[in-house]
């Protein structure tokens, strides 16, 4: 009875991860990119996007002030990607030096 019930336990494991590996879930991912540059003024963040991620392609993917998403090739392949990752980064982190501990500006 044990080995019965061992066997339906591991079929059963076997089955929900192969289930839980082969959901529907979608991916946001650029399927190109442009060399356009971007005004660091309409760009309010970023983030990377990898082959790894389960994309096709690595990106930059840009959020502008209203919520675009916008593809940009990966910073090691295009010098105004760099910059721009590093006038948001330097943006961000004089933002957090400025507020005080419950998200007050202090002066």
């Amino acid at each position: 009875m044990s080995l019965r019930l061992a066997a339906l336990l591991l079929l059963t494991s076997v089955l929900w991860s192969h289930a839980a590996a082969n959901t529907d879930k979608a991916m946001d991912c650029c399927l190109t990119t442009t060399d356009a540059k971007l005004p660091h003024r309409v760009v309010k963040s970023f983030r990377i996007q990898t082959v790894s991620g389960g994309c096709r392609i690595p990106a930059t993917v840009f959020v502008t002030r209203k919520n675009l998403r916008l593809c940009a090739p990966p910073a090691t392949n295009n010098n105004w990607v760099t910059k721009l990752i590093k006038q948001l980064k330097r943006k961000s982190q004089n933002g957090k030096a400025r507020k005080g501990k419950n998200g007050g500006i202090l002066s």
